[in-house]
């Protein structure tokens, strides 16, 4: 296959993306010496990335097709900026072939490839058609232009179950759906065809035999437009959640170098069969006899990109810079060397005991784990005072790890994660730290695509009990918050004098009293649990200290251990970090209690979004578990059920509408 797209020398790189990979991006455009220019929604106004860049362009309102999607906004943004090239950075626009055209259509240098090439791969039924042609090894599936459920069904009866639907277009998860039987498979192509629709616009779905426990393997490849192209070893990403990668690592655990090599070889065949431009991803699964097939190849940058430039010591958006400025790729396969092992972790706004339900909200408190202290590099794109969108992917930050050996890079993450603090929105922190503390992870061998749900299972419905010193820590800075402090920061009892403070803290179902009381001694708080028949618990805080202006850390000394803290107030919540994780308190009211108490059948929305659909009428009897409204929020749909059974008294929304978080959607009153 030929291609044809804009290769020459550019002085001015435009990043048509936002958050922490428009960030990463620009900071090796700078270093390069090339100007840099960012683009930014309504909503991103004050974003980090937008101070990245050396001028920014206002392209449109909040919703991704109003700016970071609008195709016209950009290239426009371009000219007015004066810059000649163009970055998508990896994610909205970065594997749309119209862009691309649209790029070269200006006159401008599209950093990434051919519009064709991304055509050729973008979509998942085509791509399978032509790797096989190459003599790619691919799954047996169904990836006919019939689209109706009957050639589906007819398919899987060939293919045998366990099948996977997934959508031709786009990745991430979305569209995917795991099938066991073919009485599920109608309503799995119904949903998956929605969320694939909503997500990248296209409602086209393939099947694939279901590969059990594989590994997901994928090859990173660079090709010049001269002709040349080797790749760069494999990353392995079989640490996923809900078909999305989670932890992803280099190398893999599971490649000895002749499986590298073969590997990386069939990748190779397959970017020059398609006459690729940039840097690439070839995605594999690698089963448990070590035979691989192919999935999809991703047209870009990835955003595990980083473990690669760990282990290899090259900088990835530099080579794309390079190629796409029409400079030959000086590399030979011999000269790419894999020196250690690199991990790296997705930090994510979600609650994942509700199901990693995304998160929408403002960031309280944001401390990046030092990067000198623990060793790692952290992307990120968040900043105190600024929010989570509802309107933009719930991954906010990433870390990576690289060591000598993989247990030393799986260390130094694990301590940079237990240093990490996000507050004013829930995050999985707690659950990534799990994760690398695990056991099976830490061995490495017996990792594939369902190790979250075969290692942790019900326990991720599971929230975490708060222990005593976690409680009294956020009782003890949520009373001193208020108080005078003296210059060094120490807050002494006298501030208090004879006086006490008291509140009630929830977590889920769990209920204290916390009654903080000064003494000569010491802070004494006083727990008494509500919800169990539990013996009181009274500690003392000695000599607690702020420890920076804004009140936000202090550090004290309790059961004759010295510990720091990060708090975050509002009038609902008391946010804590401690011993290494976050925790959101509820500031539990009487009425709150007393609503609590009666079993209330209200139905609130969990995030801010898009109301998809309203299976129930008001007057209708439900069951407990029975579906009620879809919500769409950050590019995924999201189901919920009645909490109990009884009769819809109330429905507060419809179709098509917008809902915010904690917003009543309608209420179920409970039948005798």
């Amino acid at each position: 296959m030929t291609t044809s797209k804009q290769i020459r020398p550019f002085h001015t790189v435009l990043v048509a993306n936002r958050g922490e990979i428009a960030i990463r991006v620009l900071r090796t455009v700078r270093r390069m010496g090339y100007g840099t220019v960012a683009v930014y929604s309504e909503a991103d106004h004050a974003s980090p990335h937008v101070r990245a860049a050396d001028r920014a362009v206002l392209i449109g309102g909040s919703a991704p097709r109003e700016s970071y999607l609008n195709i016209p906004a950009i290239i426009e943004a371009a000219r007015r900026a004066g810059a000649d090239a163009v970055h998508p950075g990896y994610g909205f626009l970065a594997e749309n072939e119209d862009f691309a055209d649209a790029v070269d259509a200006a006159g401008l240098v599209f950093i990434g490839p051919s519009g064709e090439a991304i055509r050729s791969m973008g979509n998942k039924a085509q791509a399978k058609r032509l790797v096989i042609a190459a003599d790619m090894p691919c799954i047996p599936g169904y990836q006919g232009r019939d689209q109706g459920d009957a050639a589906f069904i007819s398919a899987s009866s060939d293919i045998g179950f366990p099948v996977m639907v997934k959508a031709a277009s786009g990745g991430g998860g979305r569209g995917m759906r795991l099938v066991e039987a073919a009485s599920a498979l109608p309503a799995a192509l119904a949903s998956a065809r929605s969320e694939a629709l909503q997500a990248f616009g296209s409602d086209e779905l393939i099947l694939e035999r279901a590969v059990i426990a594989p590994r997901h393997v994928e090859i990173q490849v660079l090709a010049d437009s001269h002709g040349h192209c080797i790749h760069l070893g494999e990353r392995d990403c079989s640490v996923q959640r809900r078909h999305q990668k989670v932890i992803e690592e280099a190398p893999s655990p599971a490649v000895d170098a002749d499986l590298r090599a073969r590997m990386g070889d069939a990748a190779v065949k397959a970017a020059q069969a398609i006459g690729y431009i940039g840097a690439g991803t070839m995605e594999f699964l690698l089963d448990r006899d070590g035979r691989f097939y192919f999935m999809e190849m991703n047209t870009r940058l990835q955003v595990e990109h980083a473990v690669t430039e760990a282990v290899t010591g090259l900088d990835l958006v530099e080579w794309q810079l390079r190629i796409a400025a029409g400079d030959r790729l000086t590399l030979q396969q011999a000269d790419v060397q894999m020196r250690g092992h690199a991990i790296e972790v997705r930090l994510t706004a979600e609650d994942v005991p509700a199901g990693f339900l995304p998160q929408t909200g403002p960031v309280l408190r944001w401390r990046a784990p030092s990067e000198t202290v623990f060793d790692v590099r952290v992307d990120h794109g968040l900043a105190e005072g600024g929010a989570v969108s509802p309107h933009y992917d719930s991954m906010v930050a990433k870390l990576v790890a690289h060591g000598a050996t993989r247990d030393e890079a799986r260390r130094k993450l694990l301590r940079a994660v237990d240093h990490c603090v996000l507050l004013g929105l829930e995050s999985n922190q707690g659950f990534l730290a799990d994760c690398l503390a695990d056991p099976v992870f830490a061995e490495g061998g017996a990792v594939h695509t369902g190790f979250v749900q075969e290692r942790f299972s019900e326990r991720l419905k599971e929230r975490a009990t708060p222990g005593a010193r976690t409680l009294a820590f956020a009782a003890f800075g949520a009373v001193a918050q208020a108080l005078d402090a003296q210059a060094d920061g120490r807050v002494v009892p006298a501030a208090l004098g004879a006086g006490t403070g008291g509140l009630t803290l929830a977590a889920g179902a769990m209920r204290w009293r916390a009654q903080v009381t000064a003494r000569e001694a010491g802070w004494q708080v006083l727990l008494q649990r509500l919800d169990a028949e539990e013996a009181p618990a009274l500690l003392v805080l000695h000599q607690p200290q702020w420890t920076d202006a804004s009140r936000s850390a202090f550090r004290a000394e309790c059961d004759g251990m010295q510990e720091s803290c990060v708090i975050a107030l509002d009038d609902a919540s008391v946010q804590l970090w401690h011993a290494g994780r976050t925790w959101h308190l509820d500031r539990v009211s009487e009425r709150k209690q007393a609503e609590t108490a009666s079993g209330g059948g209200a139905v609130t929305a969990p995030l801010t979004g898009r109301v998809v659909d309203v299976a129930v009428r008001e007057g209708e009897t439900v069951q407990a578990g029975q579906r009620l409204v879809v919500l769409e929020a950050m590019k995924m749909e999201h189901t919920l059920t009645a909490p109990i059974a009884g009769r819809v008294t109330e429905v507060c929304v419809a179709a098509g509408g917008q809902t915010s978080k904690g917003a009543l959607l309608l209420r179920i009153e409970a039948q005798p």
